[in-house]
């Protein structure tokens, strides 16, 4: 039996499991016709599901154990009244032996009389054991005891009785108490059989209870990792809708597949996404009329500052050409806010693209360097440049915009007498430009918003024209625009911020072919 339940183990597991498939199956089909609509419906499907196989192994495990009780039970009686009847047996034929020897000595009607009350009650021993003889398979036995131990007394009670036909019934006792013995003995041997096959019943329990939990563990762990999915997939959904309304992207709709109530939750955002979109709309169109609408003027402003810088309008003196040469920075400085400005709007409605060119890093840095000499002279802020002669591959009016943003940002946080480095060096599949000055740095709380639109940090040190907080914004969305990175370096290098941005460069450019060709 043991052989046979062990090797019958798997077939129990994967019955277990098949069960639980069908149970899953149900569900779908069930969930197809008649889906719990809301999130607490479909949670309490869920637990109902879940603990209905764990339900029933515990009521089965319940029923086993009752039924194992009880025969154990009932084994314990039927040993005990086995183990008393037999002893009392033995007592009734050896009783019946020693009044027959008495009797066959003395040959008194006493001895007669106790000879048959014990037969009498041997007869009725073995009725009484029937039930019990009849389970262990020697009721024949059994009336051949009694048969036998009859023959002997009527042998014994005869009138004709002589000392040779009691002698002859006496020895008649011997093969009696054999057949007596071997029939106590089958009944301890019926009862050992009955312990075994017990403890083998609840040996096959045990083992039939750790099938059904191997087979309960998985597909519990299915049927929650199902319903888990069931519910994870709308949270999910909504985390994400919730994720790209925090990145703004608000040109992707919402679509939330679920319980009603995250459904209707998916609606609710589907309405702040439409609504925030109409109003980062209505900004951009802000921005680009201000912006269109102050580059007229600004234009004119310039162009008299310069024509005032040529003399065409009369020799200045020094005096005058300071306070022109000043009108003439800060007018650059409000183009230089109005450019970003439009650049920001540009990016925000993903209208501009890139123009790839090759062009030399050096030549360009030097000459926003050139613009912003003034203001660097006018700090009294010292200008390191580390760049290497490179040719690079990239947009050149994206990366001007983001060393013009740059060092600009650098000089307008650098204390008087301070100084600014730009480090930039080409590597196999990209370069790098590197901004560091010896300002207060970027406070840790800070570091993550500063790319963020309109953030102004709480150390900037001003200047002639107020900072719009784009300009960090604009730097980041031309390197995004390059597949590049921007990130904040933390090196006891230099005291104070210190940018690293990397583009990629996709193919060869022109300095490197000419370098290969010769």
């Amino acid at each position: 039996m043991g052989a046979q339940d062990c090797s019958q183990g798997p077939e129990r597991l994967l019955g277990g499991l098949r069960a639980l498939w069908d149970v899953g199956r149900c569900y779908t089909a069930i969930m197809k016709f008649g889906r719990p609509r809301s999130l607490n419906g479909l949670i309490l499907v869920g637990f109902g599901l879940v603990a209905l196989p764990l339900l029933v192994a515990v009521l089965w495990a319940l029923v086993n154990l009752g039924r194992l009780a009880e025969q154990s039970e009932q084994l314990i009686f039927t040993g005990v009244a086995a183990a008393e009847n037999n002893r009392l047996l033995e007592e009734r034929l050896s009783s019946l032996e020693r009044v027959a020897r008495q009797y066959q000595v003395l040959r008194n009607p006493d001895s007669l009389l106790l000879l048959r009350q014990d037969l009498d009650t041997l007869d009725e021993r073995l009725l009484e054991m029937a039930p019990l003889t009849s389970q262990a398979g020697v009721s024949a036995l059994s009336d051949s005891i009694g048969i036998n131990a009859r023959r002997i007394v009527d042998a014994l009670s005869r009138p004709e009785l002589d000392d040779l036909r009691a002698q002859f019934a006496i020895a008649r006792f011997a093969p009696l108490r054999r057949q007596v013995s071997e029939f106590t003995g089958t009944h301890s041997d019926y009862v050992d059989t009955e312990l075994k096959n017990l403890q083998e019943s609840t040996r096959r329990a045990q083992r039939v209870s750790a099938w059904q939990v191997a087979a309960l563990i998985p597909g519990t762990l299915i049927l929650v990792l199902f319903f888990t999915s069931l519910v994870a997939r709308p949270i999910r959904q909504i985390d994400q809708a919730i994720h790209q309304l925090g990145q703004s992207g608000f040109s992707k709709s919402i679509a939330i597949k679920g319980p009603t109530d995250l459904e209707r939750l998916g609606l609710q955002l589907e309405w702040l996404r439409v609504r925030l979109l109409e109003l980062a709309q209505e900004k951009n169109r802000f921005l680009r009329h201000m912006s269109h609408e102050l580059k007229t003027p600004l234009a004119n402003i310039r162009e008299g500052t310069e024509l005032l810088l040529d003399g065409t309008v009369g020799d200045l003196n020094k005096p005058q050409r300071e306070v022109t040469d000043i009108l003439r920075v800060n007018g650059l400085k409000l183009q230089q806010l109005i450019e970003n400005l439009l650049s920001f709007s540009a990016w925000q409605t993903k209208s501009e693209v890139l123009t790839l060119s090759d062009f030399p890093l050096r030549a360009l840095v030097i000459s926003v360097a050139k613009e912003q000499r003034l203001a660097l002279k006018a700090a009294n802020i010292q200008l390191r440049l580390e760049v290497d002669d490179i040719i690079v591959n990239a947009d050149r009016d994206k990366i001007r915009t983001v060393i013009d943003n740059l060092l600009s940002n650098a000089t307008k946080f650098t204390p008087y007498g301070g100084y600014v480095t730009i480090r930039a060096t080409r590597f196999s599949t990209s370069f790098t430009i590197e901004f560091a000055d010896t300002g207060p740095g970027i406070p840790k709380d800070e570091a993550p918003k500063i790319f963020d639109a309109f953030f102004q940090g709480q150390h900037e040190a001003g200047g002639h024209v107020a900072g719009t907080g784009i300009g960090l914004s604009v730097v980041m969305e031309c390197v995004q625009a390059h597949d590049g990175s921007v990130e904040i370096v933390d090196t006891s290098e230099f005291p104070g911020a210190h940018f690293r941005i990397r583009i990629p460069q996709k193919r060869i450019v022109a300095q490197e072919r000419m370098a290969a060709s010769a």
